[in-house]
């Protein structure tokens, strides 16, 4: 007992723990206990070794600061002085008295992490005080900066400081105060600090050496995965293990997810309960277990879901156990089959399981093998009704891919009648499908693709030295609607085998449910490999079906020997960028049963509607696409075109066996419409209704949600060079269309060709010709009543089958330039509409050659009345009046294209591009090539 002024202080301790502080104020009789029960020791518990304590607490408490220093990177700048901190309140009354920062290394370039618990609510800070004791051979310091993020208020403050703090450099200060930059403050997710108290069983081999980790979920979400680390020998036979942790706002808490790895030979682990305090309110959640975590006891599961039970419960929220029969059936098609190792998650509007590893099959030794269908047991806390299944694999061994054609979920006790049905039936493979391992699965047949949308992922390593890693990355996205799960980032757009690499751009997509607007991300890495460490550079995430484009700057080591040692991180985007809003849409073609049916050529399609066309889209994905007899289905992302009325399929006619017999297409998207209105679980037990009152009024209930539109185009035709009509040659084009829709129309088109010297080509002549209901699409001029096409002064009849385009508009023409006498001078075109008896008039006079006129090599012409083509009189000023008109009807557009600077950064390709606008296209521009290889920017009208 010390007596100081009229206070006595009891301190009462026990070994080297401090148990409680007793403060007797004599003077007002007045007696407080400041409980602590915790290690004041740097490689104890927390390795805190200065606490703020709360009077009267049943366990210590208060608020949680990160706090980062950097030291500088100037020769000398490291200490070993001991550091001390001072934070100071918003009005500049309170503060939270000299803290100082053990355990750090204050090393030149690092940056230094500490968690500083305080009783008192400081954010946002007025001001930091930071300096040393001047003590050690090298004491002088340089102070980088300060950054200090409070996650109760969820304010970041920077505080610059860019000086010495040295008796013998600048102004001599050992000691500074730090003033805010406020253009760098960031405000980040608000989170609470709890007391985690786990309580190990007193049995025989209770305890573990394995990792623990643990989830919280609450009326409004859950928490991050989260890993139980301090620095004390936890979860030992009868032991209490206290934790400080911080949570996000979940409301009233329902359950607790907990497990731990099984790495450890003494992994297994008897949980006797937990239990959940809120520092600042005492709120109390109590999470009884008593069973075994371990896959030699009990049921054989490491984890356990724990429903919440305290006084904060009511019995109508009160979780109840819902153990799930999930049936995982693996398709029947040729090595479908899987011996790698299998998870599954199933969401519901009450929650998840979380991801579950289904080891223990009731029904087969030998699970996931083709024509199975393998029975688990998944005990959790009610989730209510699935409405989702994450279900994948870790890729590992040498047949891991895997073919699974469906998940039946039915909650134990219930009928098999109850039971939902999550149809799949397609590859969980690298080398097949889209190369995705993990797929998230909804109730619906029709059209199951449609209800995920698309985050294309890229992540750029620095491009520093030792940036690269070889460890695993992951990624979790937060957003205003939900959150995803951790997902690995296994399989790259840009087909790159080895990720990561420094100074590259690593491209991936994830399909999952529309989370809404992304407001923060998580990133990390398994810390794996020879080269576990990493340099992130940045992240960027585009969204189509959002029109999003979203920039997270990272600039930082993920790695445990850098800067703050951390291998995942949580950064907030830097910028928000619109793009282009798209929709999904899901194409199946079915190619034909006859003989060589099937192609090897690059397919496309491009789809038209009431409010425009697609642009030309390529089907492919990483399996053998359109073989004999074979269904293939594909997601795409494309402008939303309204109703659909006709698609352009083809192909490019490469490759051996190029041609294709096509029986059908089908595109789906989805509209809004009237659909059943779910019905909603009533917890309540329902009144009986008087004799007389209708049952069930609410069964025909509808209401207006996302329903699937189908289109169908049947096909039953070759798209070959050398069966049937033969026109599909190259760029393979044939038009389909629902019978609603508008009719064939043929065209018949006249080429004349001038009769100055030189005017006729050799090379292949394309068309495309637009009308009010759309265009043709680009199609070769192959078949005229001529043997020899394009000869001087020789006119060329051509005959094409479209969909009725209505009036024309315009017409486009080019050559492909790839003869020796490819220059080419067009006069005219004349287009007859069979149906109609119209004759559209398209003059042109011109020369279509690289090196005539303008130096183009397409030209788009509009229509003239029949008269003008008549006036004969003065042939200069028919041509100037036509180019007049001509320019008025067109725009002109400047493109400039520069190459790069890096080594081979030129190309000897043939290169294109294509303008895309509000109303229309430019279709390709080939041109661009050849004004390029003349070292010449020129106008592409």
């Amino acid at each position: 007992s010390l007596l100081f002024g009229c206070f006595i202080f009891t301190i009462t301790v026990s070994a080297h723990i401090s148990v409680k502080v007793v403060v007797d104020d004599l003077g007002n009789k007045a007696l407080y206990e400041f409980p602590v029960g915790r290690w004041f020791a740097i490689d104890e518990d927390d390795g805190k070794i200065q606490r703020d304590i709360l009077v009267g607490a049943s366990q210590p408490t208060g608020i949680v600061y990160n706090v980062q220093v950097g030291t500088g990177k100037i020769r000398g700048a490291g200490t070993n002085s001991k550091i001390h901190l001072v934070m100071h309140g918003s009005k500049g009354v309170k503060n939270s008295g000299k803290i100082f920062l053990e355990g750090g290394k204050f090393e030149r370039g690092l940056i230094d992490i500490f968690n500083v618990e305080i009783a008192a609510l400081l954010s946002p800070l007025s001001r930091v005080t930071i300096g040393h004791d001047n003590g050690g051979v090298s004491a002088g310091w340089y102070c980088e900066n300060v950054v200090v993020y409070c996650p109760f208020t969820g304010i970041e403050q920077t505080f610059p400081c860019c000086k010495w703090l040295d008796e013998n450099e600048g102004d001599g200060l050992i000691e500074r105060e730090l003033y805010e930059m406020v253009s760098l403050r960031q405000k980040r997710q608000k989170k609470h600090p709890w007391s985690l108290w786990i309580w190990t069983s007193d049995l025989p081999g209770a305890g573990t050496d394995s990792a623990v980790f643990f989830q919280i979920y609450g009326e409004k979400g859950k928490s991050d995965e989260m890993r139980m680390d301090n620095k004390t020998d936890n979860f030992e036979q009868g032991q209490l293990d206290k934790f400080i942790v911080e949570l996000p706002d979940l409301g009233k808490l329902t359950k607790l997810r907990i497990w731990h790895e099984r790495r450890s030979p003494f992994a297994g682990w008897h949980l006797s309960k937990a239990s959940l305090m809120k520092t600042l309110t005492k709120e109390i959640y109590k999470f009884p277990c008593e069973r075994w975590l371990d896959v030699n006891e009990d049921d054989n599961e490491v984890i356990r879901e724990l429903p919440a039970t305290g006084d904060l419960i009511s019995e109508p929220l009160v979780p109840r156990w819902a153990p799930y029969r999930v049936t995982v059936c693996t398709g029947d098609v040729s090595g479908s089959g899987t011996d790698a190792t299998v998870f599954l998650c199933l969401i519901g509007n009450l929650g998840d399981t979380g991801d579950r590893t289904l080891v223990n099959c009731k029904n087969n030794v030998n699970k996931f093998e083709k024509g199975n269908a393998d029975e688990f047991i998944i005990e959790a806390v009610s989730i209510g009704r699935v409405k989702r299944v994450r279900i994948g694999h870790d890729g590992r061994g040498g047949g891991c891919g895997w073919f699974l054609d469906k998940v039946v979920v039915r909650e134990e006790g219930k009928a098999e009648s109850q039971a939902v049905e999550f149809p799949c039936r397609r590859w969980l493979d690298r080398n097949e499908d889209d190369g995705q391992i993990v797929r998230e699965l909804v109730p619906f047949a029709d059209g199951q693709r449609l209800f995920n949308i698309s985050y294309q992922i890229a992540v750029k390593t620095g491009n520093i030295s030792g940036g690269s890693s070889d460890s695993k990355v992951f990624v979790k996205l937060y957003g205003e609607k939900a959150d995803t799960s951790k997902m690995m980032l296994v399989v790259s757009e840009n087909n790159l085998r080895n990720y990561f690499e420094t100074g590259r751009v690593d491209v991936f997509t994830v399909d999952t449910l529309d989370i809404g607007q992304i407001n923060r991300l998580m990133i990390g890495h398994t810390n794996e490999g020879m080269r576990a460490g990493w340099f992130l550079d940045s992240v960027q995430i585009v969204v189509p079906v959002h029109g999003k484009h979203y920039m997270f700057p990272s600039h930082r080591w993920l790695c445990k020997d850098e800067a703050d040692g951390k291998t995942e991180v949580e950064i907030y985007p830097s910028e928000i960028l619109d793009e282009e809003k798209l929709i999904n849409y899901e194409v199946t073609v079915i190619t034909g049963e006859l003989f060589a049916a099937g192609t090897n050529a690059n397919v496309f399609l491009q789809i038209y509607g009431d409010q425009g066309k697609t642009e030309l889209l390529t089907l492919k994905s990483r399996s053998n696409n359109f073989e004999k007899g074979t269904t293939e289905i594909f997601k795409i992302e494309a402008a939303d075109v309204g109703k659909i009325f006709k698609i352009r399929i083809g192909h490019d006619g490469s490759g051996l066996g190029s041609g294709w017999f096509l029986e059908k297409v089908d595109i789906k998207h989805l509209v809004m419409g009237l659909a059943p209105k779910e019905k909603k679980e009533d917890k309540k037990k329902k009144k009986k209704k008087k004799k007389g009152e209708e049952e069930d009024d609410e069964e025909d209930e509808q209401e207006l949600q996302e329903v699937v539109q189908t289109y169908t185009f049947t096909c039953c035709r070759w798209i070959a060079k050398d069966e049937e009509d033969g026109e599909l040659f190259v760029m393979a084009t044939v038009f389909f269309f629902s019978c609603s829709c508008p009719t064939d129309v043929e065209y018949e088109i006249t080429v004349i060709t001038g009769t100055m010297s030189g005017a006729g080509t050799d090379a292949s002549v394309y068309v495309n010709i637009y009308g009010e209901n759309g265009d043709t699409g680009e199609r070769a001029l192959r078949k005229s009543n001529n043997i020899n096409k394009f000869e001087t002064g020789q006119e060329d009849v051509f005959t094409l089958t479209a969909v009725e385009l209505g009036v024309l508009k315009k017409l486009r023409i080019r050559h492909d330039n790839t003869q020796a006498n490819s220059a080419w001078y067009l006069d005219r075109v004349e287009i007859v509409d069979t149906k109609e008896d119209v004759t559209y008039y398209f003059p042109c006079n011109r020369w279509l050659a690289i090196d005539e006129d303008d130096g183009q090599i397409a030209r788009e012409l509009v229509p003239v009345d029949e008269a003008f083509m008549k006036k004969n009189d003065d042939e200069e000023e028919s041509r100037a009046t036509l180019g007049l008109e001509q320019k008025a009807m067109s725009t002109t557009y400047t493109m400039r294209v520069k190459t790069g600077e890096k080594k081979y950064a030129g190309t000897d390709a043939n290169v294109f591009a294509i303008l895309y606008g509000e109303k229309d296209d430019t279709g390709i521009l080939e041109e661009l090539l050849y004004n390029m290889n003349k070292r010449f920017i020129g106008n592409i009208k």
